[in-house]
């Protein structure tokens, strides 16, 4: 007979006297059994069940665009303005309780950058943070994680809906824009010169 699967690192809702909230740190170290993506909010795990096969494509068609222009970017001017990360890239957003959110895709500019690789999650929030959605999102949870990005830092938030083949657009000074199927995802001033139309992910 297998053994059960180990407990994940949470803390309990009621059992006596409260347990201390799950850290950063002791995600990182954390290995969901069945291989789900997690994020930890204020404290308290959050397990997603895999978000499918066309959440998987966009977001790497996403990825794959920004990675290109970065480089186009850098070969025309002799100095790399970012990196790119993919594959939920863990950011640690908020402390004590701990927070740390992963987006689809994410864009750090070269001044918030750390130098040296990172041997664990971001501390702070990407310059743009991209959200594909699945079937299982709720709208709500989307709306939290989109405040959360902007009031960590990030300058834009690109919530992808593959399902109605639009996006809308959350900026730092509060304003926000839908793009429909017809129109394009802009870099603003965050990557200027990148448009990426919508037809391009889901023509």
């Amino acid at each position: 007979m297998s053994s059960p699967p180990p407990a994940a690192p949470r803390r309990p809702r009621r059992a006596g006297a409260p347990a201390p909230p799950t850290t950063a740190a002791a995600l990182f170290r954390y290995h969901d059994p069945w291989h789900r993506p997690v994020e930890l909010v204020r404290g308290e795990l959050v397990v997603h069940e895999p978000p499918g096969h066309e959440h998987g494509r966009v977001a790497m068609l996403i990825g794959v665009e920004l990675v290109l222009h970065v480089r186009a970017r850098a070969a025309a001017t002799g100095v790399t303005p970012g990196y790119v990360a993919a594959c939920d890239p863990g950011c640690w957003i908020e402390r004590d309780p701990d927070t740390v959110r992963a987006p689809d895709v994410a864009y750090v500019a070269a001044e918030r950058a750390p130098t040296g690789a990172v041997h664990g999650y971001l501390e702070g929030a990407p310059t743009l943070a991209v959200e594909v959605l699945s079937p299982t999102d709720r709208p709500a949870a989307v709306r939290e994680k989109v405040a959360q990005w902007l009031a960590a830092g990030s300058a834009l938030v690109w919530v992808v809906d593959p399902r109605r083949r639009t996006a809308c657009v959350h900026r730092a000074d509060g304003s926000r824009s839908t793009v429909a199927a017809t129109g394009a995802l802009d870099g603003e001033g965050v990557l200027p010169g990148f448009v990426l139309p919508l037809a391009t992910l889901f023509g």
